[in-house]
């Protein structure tokens, strides 16, 4: 066990980068390899070419946010899902526009209304095949689709956690042996990626507040907890130390009505935009404390 130290504002930035070392580790557990060499070159292929497929739910926007964001990049960036609503968010969230000013050309694509999603895949990136290649869904069809958009020494990360042990997919082979490609697999970072996100949260770089989507009290944890598949949305953000029954951001303005509470919060997240911030935290846990 060990304390780490967080230098950012408000407390759900640093309970939220767990989450966020879960991916930073995924990054780096990519690798590539060199003709000649039995070598690993760990991480992505800096400059290179990358998919994240299925990757506009929590998990996947923290994906885009510390790689456009990171100090180890690719330079074509796509991200495909098949729901149009978390598609449009994911654009507001996290734009094109701002991964190409930190250096990175990113295109979202909605799959499930394309025919042939490898061949368009392969078209976003020049007709070549991808450098990495991360799949954010345990679903059979999403990991041959990423195998067979993989390059030269491509690498598949499959992110995704399946519930079903005997989880399986179709790779191709003949790539295996004649084109180097190659799979990782991770669950979880480590100290080193906890301490990353830490820093880079505290810095600014990250934007924890796009994973949260509900706010809840201590008293809201067992039943979220036993629904949460029947749960929408991202990350329930907790405060253990108030009552408040588990809220969609999204319903503030609503309860505002009745409300006081639930009004001001709901005026505090609109000016970030919808998303949970220092300032709604503060206000929170003020109200609280008065009581």
């Amino acid at each position: 066990m060990c304390l780490l130290p967080y230098e950012g504002d408000g407390f759900f930035g640093g309970a939220l980068a767990e989450a966020f070392s879960c991916v930073i580790g995924t990054f780096h557990a990519m690798y590539h390899t060199t003709a000649g060499s039995y070598e690993h070159q760990m991480g992505i292929k800096e400059g290179g070419s990358m998919a994240i497929l299925a990757g506009v739910g929590p998990m996947g926007l923290a994906a885009i946010d510390y790689i456009i964001h990171c100090d180890r990049k690719p330079r074509t960036l796509v991200v495909t899902d098949i729901d149009d609503a978390r598609l449009a968010r994911a654009v507001k969230l996290l734009s094109p526009e701002e991964a190409e000013r930190n250096g990175v050309c990113l295109t979202y694509l909605n799959t499930g209304k394309i025919t042939d999603p490898v061949s368009a895949l392969r078209e976003l990136n020049g007709g070549a095949g991808y450098d990495d290649v991360l799949v954010f869904a345990p679903v059979a069809a999403l990991v041959e689709q990423a195998d067979q958009i993989l390059g030269h020494d491509g690498c598949l990360n499959f992110f995704a956690g399946p519930s079903d042990p005997n989880f399986t997919a179709r790779l191709n082979f003949y790539n295996v042996h004649y084109a180097s490609t190659h799979v990782a697999g991770t669950s979880g970072g480590n100290t080193a990626d906890l301490i990353e996100a830490l820093d880079m949260t505290g810095k600014g770089l990250l934007t924890p507040a796009i994973l949260v989507t509900h706010i809840g009290g201590l008293d809201a944890v067992v039943e979220a907890t036993l629904n949460l598949p029947e749960i929408p949305g991202g990350k329930k953000l907790i405060y253990n130390h108030i009552e408040m029954p588990l809220t969609a951001i999204s319903d503030f303005a609503k309860k505002g009505e009745t409300d006081p509470l639930f009004q001001t919060l709901h005026e505090l997240c609109e000016q970030t935009g919808g998303l949970w911030n220092v300032q709604a935290e503060e206000f929170l846990l003020g109200a609280f404390r008065k009581q």
